[in-house]
């Protein structure tokens, strides 16, 4: 039997979503889905919906929850990853809380910034592990990763094992229909070319029967700049840059020094920033569930309609070897963007079949563009290469790279806060000595 294995299965509505569009999947069919978590009550949680979802559906899979992740890869022909090591308490709270007291804020710190860094640092070891164990127990498997910060756990991943790994992100497929349905335009019949590193992926060209819409575009993205609106700051990268950049405004508000500075307040009223956005959303989560867990976990009549989520599509399509496209995270190997770094991870079109994934050639991205993407790439790069080597000095290094972080703060002050936050987050961080570091 086949097996697809779910790592990080307790979050249970992302299993609902990717397993129940798997569930829905002719090819898959026949398949045992095995659940891992590291929490055994989401785990069986997980294991409830999906034995009901099973039900419902009519689907012929297997369900089995797993405490051994060894066991539950075994065999494995596609791991699914969506694991979140430390969760809101204490990591997420730890890297919004101290910052704060150097006066640096935050919207959703997953990607860079100072708590991208410290996410990608407690959570590139664990894949490292699962790689081990991947390694050993199937592999020949598919690594599908749906973890932040993307593209550094997808770099280490393809540079430092040898698991046949993909980053997949749903910001691509959603940028268009939702720029075109905020702006009161149809993108029925609308073809567009992205490509970029994850969450700065540009939309590079976006076209109606070979009619460029880039014009109307950003003549109604200039009225809509004159109210207030959820995406203003992507509409400004827009207007300054020349290009609609796919994640939204929230994230992107911190990925640049242009948005969130203390020393101009008035910015966060200006561009509706949604400061300490991710930590409020974990709350109103952690209190939802509380009231739709019932509803979800054991409700005997749940339905599912197949989601915009690449996994299915990208099982469905090696299976069958019908080829599917889509915009996926690897190592820009060969220059398949030629003006952004080799060791860099990319996001570009890729093409699936059941030879595997095949990514698409870009060739050169405007400069503007390109340069924009190498200041997040600098700090991915470094922080994998701390969590590689162990050596304190590149978190440092890392953290003044960062784009909005260094447009804060002192030398001194990003040394501190990154000593404080290693020693905050305690085990859940390897060891990072003190070694070769001017005082």
């Amino acid at each position: 039997m086949s097996k697809i294995t779910f790592l990080g299965a307790g979050s249970t509505i992302f299993a609902k979503n990717v397993l129940g569009d798997c569930m829905l999947t002719p090819s898959v069919q026949g398949f045992e889905f095995a659940l891992y978590d590291i929490n055994a009550q989401r785990l069986k949680d997980s294991e409830n919906m999906l034995e009901n979802l099973k039900k419902s559906l009519g689907a012929d899979v297997a369900i089995r929850a797993y405490s051994n992740r060894k066991e539950a890869l075994r065999g494995a022909k596609y791991v699914v990853n969506a694991i979140q090591v430390g969760g809101y308490e204490p990591s997420t709270v730890i890297d919004f809380e101290i910052p704060k007291k150097y006066g640096l804020r935050q919207t959703i710190g997953d990607t860079i910034g100072i708590g991208g860094i410290f996410r990608a640092l407690r959570t590139i070891p664990v894949m490292l592990d699962f790689a081990k164990d991947i390694e050993e127990v199937c592999p020949d498997a598919w690594f599908l990763n749906y973890t932040n910060p993307m593209a550094s756990l997808t770099g280490a991943m393809l540079s430092y094992t040898n698991v046949k790994t993909v980053g997949l992100c749903h910001s691509v497929q959603a940028a268009v229909p939702e720029l075109f349905k905020s702006l009161g335009m149809d993108s029925k019949g609308v073809q567009w070319k992205i490509a970029g590193i994850n969450h700065l992926a540009w939309l590079l060209e976006v076209t109606k029967d070979g009619e460029d819409l880039y014009p109307e575009i950003k003549k109604r993205a200039a009225v809509k700049q004159q109210e207030k609106h959820h995406d203003m700051v992507r509409f400004e990268l827009m207007n300054r840059f020349g290009y609609y950049v796919t994640e939204s405004s929230e994230h992107n508000a911190e990925y640049h020094p242009y948005f969130i500075k203390k020393n101009y307040p008035e910015l966060i009223e200006k561009f509706n920033i949604p400061l300490d956005e991710y930590p409020r959303r974990c709350v109103n989560q952690i209190k939802e569930w509380e009231s739709m867990r019932e509803d979800l976990v054991n409700n005997q009549n749940l339905t599912h309609e197949r989601s915009h989520e690449y996994a299915s599509y990208i099982i469905e399509a090696m299976e069958t070897d019908q080829p599917f496209r889509l915009h996926g995270n690897v190592l820009n190997t060969g220059g398949l963007i030629s003006n952004l770094p080799t060791k860099a991870t990319v996001e570009v079109p890729c093409l699936v079949d059941r030879s595997g994934i095949t990514p698409c050639f870009i060739g050169d991205l405007p400069e503007q563009l390109a340069a924009l993407d190498r200041t997040n790439i600098n700090t991915q790069l470094l922080t994998v290469e701390a969590t590689m080597t162990g050596k304190r000095e590149h978190i440092y290094q890392a953290a003044m790279l960062d784009p909005h972080t260094a447009a804060e703060l002192s030398i001194d002050d990003i040394v501190s806060l990154c000593d404080d936050l290693i020693e905050a987050h305690g085990n859940m961080l390897p060891t990072f000595e003190k070694q070769n570091v001017p005082v």
